[in-house]
């Protein structure tokens, strides 16, 4: 252990963090971390960025650790600062994504008595973390700390929240870290089991028409390289999840887009023909699967997940392997044999000729999905995005056939409006030479736009890209099939985006015109600093495919013809 003369508790707190190699916090301060806020002067190598609400100090952090793979930071003080962080932890913990909160409180003697700004934010927070703890004593600050992060980035990986008093952070103590961390009862499985693993290279060998459907744990365990030589290697299509979109390279001939509620048609059906199915890192969410008990009703399933409590939840599974996809992968692949499924991937380019689920139909109207693959061809290969949620963010994952890994940020099992802005910024600042675009629905962009400001601030290069149909489309879409075409509370007044980012102190364009797509995409590109641009899209245009919810992939509405798009849109 390291040690050194007694330091104030907010002191340790900053040594802990040097110690688990943080260099970035976001955050916002009052009044009970202000002791925090005091010691920062004193670790320049430890760089703080303001946001302007807590709530983002969660969501850039959380896309800063999707983006870097490490844990991120964020900072909050008690009462009102701690409760704003708990969009961004709830999004975090459905994600499976590592960030480690630290909360001011007020004073130990105040506990319970309704001080100001007191709220019980561990008890407030118990069901969407993985752990969290109220820390009483300075001595326990170091090792708190250590098993914050230890809990937050094993096994499955999730948010943690450590919750420190304002008097505790300016006790006194010595300095000590632990060399390791051991947590009784918490010990994640992280090979798989070497029988389990054979069991799934023979049925893999059996299989006609095998399918991977390689989720988010994928894209945290950094098991791209070993996905593709499986895929490879047994000549096996492969789909992604919305959350394992990047986890595959989208030119690769076995890829195949993404599959279930917006999925691409040719993917639903594939899921619903396949005799195995390869589930990677994924958890059967609803948005995939439809109606569970119409799932893959002729496919044997291998389940590989690192969270022993997803398997067998959803959906039946003939081989279950717990484990680390990574480790997982690099076991069985030994095993594999190579194979060819020509009869199978003649199926695949047949369903895609006939289903042309993304095709764009002509027109002289701006339409959103037209934008977003615009965006996507004129950006550089090594660009990042970052999302919203609605339709827009739809459109971003179904055009998302690109090659960089682990480059599509987005908010999955929450579906959290108004993670795009943030979810941007903490994507910039984990990769500050790359381009990031931020595709936003003008509903949600209204929730964080206040944090435009740290563009200027801090000097970010990041490029804005409204969706602005004047409507919360995905809701409108909804109410148009569901509902009668009630479109009840959806029409919203917008304020002019141009000039609030001109307020922010940012470059801003809109666009009214489709001629105009192309050159304001390049003009946002080569400007060195942050653009908003504001593109006046169709205002009612739908998501297609989509699959109804609580029904089978097989009642996927696939795209009407081409020629019928056309001839509706004039």
């Amino acid at each position: 252990m390291a040690t050194q003369g007694k330091i104030k508790g907010a002191e340790i707190i900053m040594e802990s963090l040097r110690k688990e190699g943080v260099d970035l916090i976001f955050g916002y301060p009052g009044g009970a971390n202000l002791p925090m806020y005091d010691a920062l002067h004193k670790y320049p190598d430890i760089r703080h960025i303001l946001v302007r609400h807590e709530q983002a100090a969660a969501h850039a952090a959380d896309a800063y650790a999707r983006v870097t793979g490490k844990a991120g930071v964020c900072w909050a003080t008690s009462g009102p600062g701690a409760t704003n962080l708990v969009t961004g932890i709830a999004n975090a913990w459905m994600d499976s994504v590592p960030l480690v909160c630290i909360t001011g409180q007020v004073v130990s003697w105040l506990l319970g008595r309704d001080g100001f700004q007191e709220a019980d934010i561990t008890g407030i927070t118990i069901p969407i973390v993985k752990q969290n703890w109220l820390v009483l004593n300075v001595e326990d600050i170091a090792p708190t700390i250590a098993e914050a992060f230890h809990v937050a980035t094993t096994g499955r990986p999730g948010p943690v929240l450590v919750d420190i008093p304002r008097d505790v952070q300016q006790q006194l103590c010595e300095f000590e870290y632990p060399d390791k961390v051991d947590i009784p009862g918490y010990q994640p499985t992280v090979q798989g089991h070497p029988q389990q693993i054979k069991k799934a290279a023979a049925l893999i060998a059996e299989a006609e028409r095998p399918l991977i459907l390689a989720g988010h744990g994928v894209v945290i365990a950094r098991a791209a390289e070993e996905l593709q030589e499986l895929a490879e290697k047994a000549d096996i299509p492969v789909i992604t999840t919305l959350l394992g979109l990047g986890g595959f390279p989208g030119s690769h001939e076995l890829y195949q887009g993404m599959p279930g509620m917006h999925g691409m048609y040719w993917n639903n059906i594939a899921i619903q023909e396949a005799d195995v199915l390869i589930a990677i890192g994924m958890r059967f969410d609803d948005r995939v699967t439809g109606s569970l008990k119409d799932f893959a009703p002729k496919a044997k399933i291998i389940h590989i997940e690192v969270d022993p409590a997803e398997v067998g939840k959803n959906v039946p599974t003939a081989i279950p392997i717990v484990g680390d996809v990574k480790a997982v992968l690099q076991q069985l692949l030994p095993h594999v044999e190579r194979a060819r499924h020509d009869d199978w991937r003649n199926w695949f380019r047949e369903m895609r000729r006939d289903h042309p689920s993304i095709a764009i139909p002509e027109t002289e109207k701006i339409l959103p999905q037209y934008v977003i693959k615009s965006i996507y061809d004129r950006s550089p290969g090594d660009a990042y995005y970052a999302t919203g949620v609605g339709q827009h963010q739809m459109w971003a994952a179904q055009y998302f056939w690109g090659d960089n890994p682990y480059s599509f940020v987005t908010s999955g099992g929450l579906g959290t409006m108004g993670f795009e802005v943030p979810a941007a910024i903490g994507v910039q600042f984990a990769r500050p030479q790359s381009t990031v675009w931020s595709f936003c629905g003008d509903g949600g962009f209204q929730m964080t736009m206040e944090e435009l400001a740290l563009c200027r601030e801090y000097e970010l290069p990041i490029k804005f890209a409204i969706i602005n149909n004047h409507f919360l489309g995905m809701v409108r879409q909804w109410q148009d099939t569901f509902y009668d075409h009630n479109l009840s509370q959806v029409k919203m007044f917008q304020p002019d985006f141009v000039k609030l980012a001109e307020a922010m102190g940012i470059e801003a364009i809109r666009v009214t015109d489709k001629a105009m797509v192309p050159t304001a995409i390049d003009a946002a590109l080569q400007h060195p600093g942050a653009v908003l641009i504001d593109f006046h899209v169709e205002h009612v245009e739908d998501c297609y495919p989509m699959m109804p919810p609580g029904v089978s992939l097989s009642d996927t509405i696939d795209q009407p013809p081409v020629a019928q798009l056309q001839e509706a849109l004039r």
